[in-house]
């Protein structure tokens, strides 16, 4: 692994390794060094190299929301009354439990939101009761997500 600046060159041992977390974060270091052909304290040192670097920033389990009842997706562009307002509207949509993810945007929004609801009802209650009551949101437009058609890291 080189690095350069910003931008990190990962050698065809390290892709391995990525493309394996990446697959099931669960993966042993004893599987991982077999399939690369180094030993297992050499995969643990190119781990530790690659989260120094910041390539690696953790891992995580992933919970699937529909069976916990959350079957609305929704993304929700919000319209900002004055641009100072963002850190507040922000911090106040962070204490929204529904929020999953958070966009400072160009283009007609200030924020781009996506989040999870149990239904549409749901969502139209959080949206009249906790979003738009922020201030200095003065307007939001919804989108629901009928079905999602690709979910995707980035390739190594």
């Amino acid at each position: 692994m080189k690095v350069n600046l910003e931008k990190i060159a990962i050698d065809g041992i390290d892709k391995i390794i990525l493309r394996m977390l990446m697959q099931d974060a669960r993966t042993s270091i004893l599987e991982i060094s077999k399939a690369c052909g180094i030993s297992g304290a050499a995969v643990h040192q190119r781990l530790k190299k690659l989260e120094q670097a910041q390539v690696i920033s953790g891992s995580q389990i992933i919970i699937n929301p529909k069976i916990l009842g959350y079957k609305t997706v929704a993304f929700i562009g919000i319209y900002l009354d004055k641009a100072m307002r963002n850190p507040e509207a922000v911090k106040q949509l962070r204490s929204i439990p529904e929020v999953i993810e958070c966009h400072y945007t160009t283009g007609d929004w200030s924020i781009f939101v996506k989040i999870l609801c149990s239904d549409n009802e749901h969502l139209m209650d959080l949206l009249n009761q906790k979003i738009q009551s922020i201030d200095g949101i003065s307007r939001t437009e919804t989108f629901i997500s009928l079905q999602q058609q690709i979910h995707r890291q980035i390739e190594v």
